[in-house]
């Protein structure tokens, strides 16, 4: 079968669910998949052996996302989705939205650092070389909001509005370096975002909120453009399979819904997941600052005190 959309040879026959679970999707994503579990695995064990906690909710994010990557890419889903445009941008709103948050909520980086021995005084291991790309001019950039949201943005526009979608759908090797691509921007978006793994760029949590909210308009009128378009936008998925009972166009049309439908889904995670972060964080420094006062013996509300004295004295 040809998956570009031109010369087609084999109608696919309609999904079913049990068919859409078998994983007939690509490789590449399969074994990445499983070495992202295993990778994560050994570490948290590691971890545990050592004494110390992880938390369980860490874990079941990261794994709950990697299975979202593996849902879309490594089922049959894949194969629907390189004849259908609206199966297609499931694939690209989980892949480039979903499964990032999930992944960045299982804190990979703070377990590598946690994970990972200090290869000691004057020596560079795997840990000093992670703590030193942390700290390089180059993730500083990339990680920058000045360049994730431009390039969260153009990742829909420039792809999907010019021939480069086409060129890169019509090979295996383009398809999956698309998706990767989808992966990465969702990440290197979110993660400043996040704000859960160290990074050169912490934003206050309003900051945050603001870079989440001036990306995902873009990703509505994209959804919109979509669905209001008169003709196919792209070459692919001109002439889907007869035996699907879909038009390009109406296919087309669904596939915008599932855009515009996805802006909100990304926010309200990302809000709740900042809203509990900055929750948290306040009250962490609210004990602090109770330990604090039980140590100094409340010097400085004492101090406070002998100053308000001295000012009511002063005006008898």
């Amino acid at each position: 079968m040809d998956h570009s959309g031109h010369g087609m040879t084999m109608d696919l026959p309609p999904f079913t669910l049990g068919r859409g679970l078998e994983f007939t999707g690509e490789p590449f994503f399969l074994v990445g998949c499983l070495l992202a579990l295993g990778l994560y695995g050994w570490a948290v064990i590691r971890l545990r052996r050592r004494g110390d906690a992880w938390p369980v909710s860490r874990t079941i994010a990261w794994t709950v996302g990697v299975l979202t990557v593996a849902l879309v890419m490594c089922t049959a889903l894949n194969e629907y989705g390189m004849v259908l445009f609206s199966v297609h941008m499931v694939q690209h709103m989980v892949i480039s939205m979903l499964s990032p948050i999930l992944l960045l909520l299982g804190a990979p980086v703070t377990l590598t650092l946690r994970a990972l021995p200090s290869a000691g005084r004057g020596r560079k291991g795997p840990r000093e070389l992670l703590v030193a790309l942390l700290h390089s001019r180059y993730v500083r950039i990339i990680s920058h909001a000045a360049f994730t949201i431009p390039l969260f943005i153009a990742s829909l526009y420039a792809l999907y509005f010019t021939p480069l979608f086409d060129f890169l759908m019509g090979s295996k090797t383009g398809h999956i370096a698309m998706m990767v691509h989808f992966l990465a921007v969702g990440l290197i978006f979110f993660w400043p975002i996040m704000g859960i793994d160290p990074g050169p760029n912490r934003p206050g949590y309003v900051m945050r909120m603001l870079e989440l909210f001036a990306g995902m308009p873009f990703h509505a009128f994209f959804g919109i453009a979509l669905m209001m378009a008169t003709r196919p936008m792209v070459s692919t998925y001109a002439d889907p399979p007869a035996s699907l009972g879909v038009t390009a166009l109406s296919d087309q049309t669904a596939a915008g819904g599932i855009a515009w439908a996805f802006s909100e889904i990304p926010s309200v995670i990302v809000l709740v997941a900042l809203v509990f972060q900055w929750y948290v964080t306040e009250q962490r420094q609210a004990r602090r600052d109770d330990r604090k006062a039980d140590r100094d013996g409340d010097k400085e509300l004492a101090a406070y005190n002998a100053y308000l004295a001295s000012l009511q004295a002063r005006g008898q």
